[in-house]
């Protein structure tokens, strides 16, 4: 199959291997970063923060940029309008130490939408160009986008804001092709993907639909994409970055087995004790440990058991009987075989 990198760059920066976690609202925080990052994510993203909140300080925003060693490198992504005020925001997260900075032009949440800000920037390139410039001039570190199909499905915008980031001094350009009425339903248009590949010379990262490590290869392929970016399907399952990674090595992608879960969902609860501490990481561990057993048997079996949940011991009991119970059932007698 051709054009199958092994890495490529941002700026002066290599990603290597060429896969990047996406910035999921809600949910990369640095615990989920730090787990896909270990599981072979080349680069991993923030989640969404607000560049109001960031230069006031409000709320949660500030320890939203909190980092680690271990998840190096890591792109921090802001939202906003206005340019003044991302580009002071912009230097706050060149501040604490971030790789990259990358601006939404994606989000279609009504919310943010109505700032001016994510997708709602891609119907207006005069004020995008003055948010780019803007942040441009005051960072050093690599500057990226995130953008969506724009506002209607023939990629028109896309291709327009593109060309206009490549121009202001933009690093790369991830690309999301859906519309922003689509939210994540329907299909991903890849061809728009491809066009933006071939409008531009600055790399360009492909988003969407990537469920499987074949996916990913068929993307490349497809797009000549530079990097491929997985959100949702690596959620619960960071393997598949080492799955993709080893496509690209023409080596046989490791199967995840229930003694990978097991560890996955202990060290990742571990990993979210360390930075909330061990009551508001049982907490949220009530739903996310539940994303590691989607599609096993009886899942909700176990989800219904970490509902409760509030100390460490609790968990990790609830995580072992879900795994014995597994190992006794349809899905393999031992730890060690493959799910699926």
């Amino acid at each position: 199959m051709k054009h199958l990198p092994q890495q490529f760059k941002i700026g002066a920066m290599t990603v290597s291997p060429p896969t990047v976690m996406a910035p999921l609202a809600g949910i990369t925080d640095l615990p989920l970063r730090k787990i896909a990052k270990k599981a072979g994510a080349g680069l991993v993203c923030s989640e969404m923060i607000s560049a109001n909140g960031l230069i006031h300080q409000t709320g949660k925003t500030v320890d939203m940029i909190r980092s680690h060693p271990d998840e190096k490198p890591l792109s921090v992504q802001i939202f906003g309008a206005d340019p003044a005020i991302m580009a002071q925001a912009a230097i706050v997260v060149e501040n604490t130490g971030a790789d990259i900075l990358d601006i939404n032009f994606g989000c279609s949440v009504r919310k943010v939408v109505k700032t001016g800000s994510g997708v709602a920037l891609m119907r207006t390139p005069d004020l995008a160009a003055k948010v780019l410039k803007a942040v441009r001039k005051a960072i050093a570190i690599p500057l990226t986008i995130k953008i969506r199909t724009g506002w209607s499905a023939d990629g028109v915008q896309a291709l327009e804001i593109a060309r206009m980031a490549e121009d202001v001094g933009v690093d790369a350009i991830a690309v999301h092709p859906r519309t922003a009425s689509q939210g994540f339903r329907g299909r991903s248009d890849w061809l728009l993907i491809k066009k933006v590949r071939d409008t531009i010379s600055i790399p360009v990262i492909g988003n969407g639909d990537i469920v499987t490590a074949a996916n990913a290869l068929k993307m490349f392929a497809e797009t000549r994409c530079h990097g491929v970016m997985v959100g949702r399907a690596a959620v619960g399952n960071p393997w598949l970055f080492g799955q993709i990674e080893a496509l690209l090595n023409n080596e046989e992608p490791l199967p995840v087995t229930l003694g990978m879960i097991q560890t996955g969902m202990r060290h990742y609860l571990q990993t979210a004790i360390d930075y909330y501490g061990e009551t508001h990481a049982c907490r949220i561990m009530r739903s996310r440990l539940g994303w590691f057993v989607k599609g096993l048997p009886h899942n909700s079996r176990f989800r219904e058991a970490i509902t409760q949940i509030s100390r460490k011991d609790d968990a990790v009991a609830a995580i072992g009987a879900y795994i014995v119970f597994l190992e006794s059932c349809a899905v393999g007698k031992d730890s060690d075989q493959p799910v699926s």
